[in-house]
């Protein structure tokens, strides 16, 4: 289907010549409709950390019962207007409002002149380069900036005959059809591998508590002691050897070496601090609770790698114990309860070695565990196959946005 679209966006022709200049106040109207939140039907409002950055659809919202809002939420919208956050518009909060609802002052509601534009284009009009650049340039204010309606209603740009714009809202919007469609085979498959994990792990404790596997702790499941990384000063980054930092271990569940920054070591940091394939790395402290243990496994890589001071090494003893599953157990509710329960908390919170090397492990034969692992593996490499897919189709899109209303 992207292959599709992608062939339709080549063969679409833009022939500018009977375009009309027009200026976006000329084709869209701000609403102003207020609602006395007493007496109303409507049930859900909308705030701004609500709307998505560059994302048409509306995904969460609120009820209307189960919050205190503030005096700003009078604006009424309807289904099909378009949400427009009018502070930071660099984030392009543009949404179509897919029920009736309230939201604040800050958000304005939009309408499309219907007799001048097909109503399908209004929301890729406001999410151009052009319309972007002209909105954060007119904005005002440094710490939270703000744009005025009678600002965008200045901006101005070519608008396409009513036959050519409905040819191009049915285009663009067949290929935010797509992007929809992968983004929810992705949805699925991570639901599934989630629930495959728990439903193993779970049995898995139920064998532990009947007496058919043990549960031995991490200790006597790896080949060296727990160890915390090297310390280095920032003026010693920038060349040297592969290092794990913090932040990598969050990125994806295997370290992307690609991303690594790299440190000046000497060779006896390198082979006390190093980071070979099959170890898992543990984050030892943050500034959140929930970052707290956080862990993430070394792949096959031909550089050498070395792990920082704020993360901890494990070595898994490959006979006994796969590095994949105990990464995976280590991600799951069942292993991250454990180490937040042995985490402290002060001005940071902290994990640690005494605590990591305690946490019990529900252990079946290795067999078993590859097995386990290599199965998630293959739902993540699908998983990755379609976000790759929805990068491309939006790219795709937004290249098709900007060349027509840019």
């Amino acid at each position: 289907m992207a292959e599709i679209m992608e062939k339709a966006a080549i063969d679409f022709k833009l022939d500018r010549s009977s375009w009309e200049p027009v200026k976006f106040g000329d084709v869209a109207i701000q609403q102003k409709q207020s609602v006395d939140r007493e007496n109303t039907s409507i049930t859900r409002y909308v705030k701004g950390e609500h709307m998505g950055s560059e994302d048409f659809h509306l995904r969460e919202w609120g009820e209307l019962e189960d919050e205190y809002l503030g005096p700003a939420f009078i604006r009424r919208f309807e289904e099909g207007d378009i949400l427009y956050g009018s502070r930071r518009t660099y984030l392009k909060k543009v949404v179509v409002a897919p029920f009736e609802g309230i939201t604040s002052n800050t958000t304005f509601v939009i309408k499309p002149h219907e007799d001048r534009l097909d109503k399908r284009l209004l929301p890729f009009i406001m999410l151009s380069k052009g319309f972007t650049d002209h909105s954060v340039r007119n904005s005002k204010g440094s710490v939270n900036p703000y744009i005025n309606w009678k600002d965008i209603a200045n901006y101005e740009f070519l608008l396409p005959q009513k036959d050519q714009q409905s040819k191009l809202a049915e285009l663009l919007w067949a290929m935010d059809a797509v992007v929809e469609n992968e983004l929810t085979l992705w949805e699925d498959l991570d639901s599934y591998s989630k629930n495959l994990e728990m439903k193993k792990f779970t049995q898995l404790w139920q064998d532990v508590k009947n007496g058919k596997i043990k549960a031995p702790k991490l200790e006597e499941l790896i080949t060296t002691p727990v160890c915390n990384g090297v310390f280095k000063k920032r003026e010693e980054f920038g060349s040297g050897t592969l290092l794990i930092n913090v932040t990598d271990v969050y990125k994806s569940f295997r370290v992307r070496p690609d991303t690594l920054d790299r440190v000046d070591l000497h060779s006896k940091e390198k082979e006390s601090f190093s980071a070979l394939p099959g170890d898992v790395i543990f984050n030892r402290s943050s500034l959140v609770k929930e970052g707290v243990g956080h862990t993430c496994l070394v792949p096959e890589n031909k550089e050498e790698m070395v792990f920082e001071c704020h993360l901890m090494r494990t070595r898994p003893n490959p006979k006994t114990l796969n590095s994949a599953y105990l990464n995976r157990y280590c991600l799951s509710p069942f292993g991250r309860n454990y180490l937040m329960s042995r985490s402290q908390t002060t001005t940071m919170t902290t994990l640690n070695q005494t605590g990591l090397n305690k946490m019990p492990i529900p252990l079946p034969d290795i067999i078993e565990q590859c097995d386990f692992s290599d199965m998630i593996d293959r739902i993540d490499e699908l998983k990755e196959s379609t976000i790759s897919k929805v990068e491309s189709s939006q790219s795709l899109q937004k290249l098709l946005i900007n060349q027509v209303f840019s």
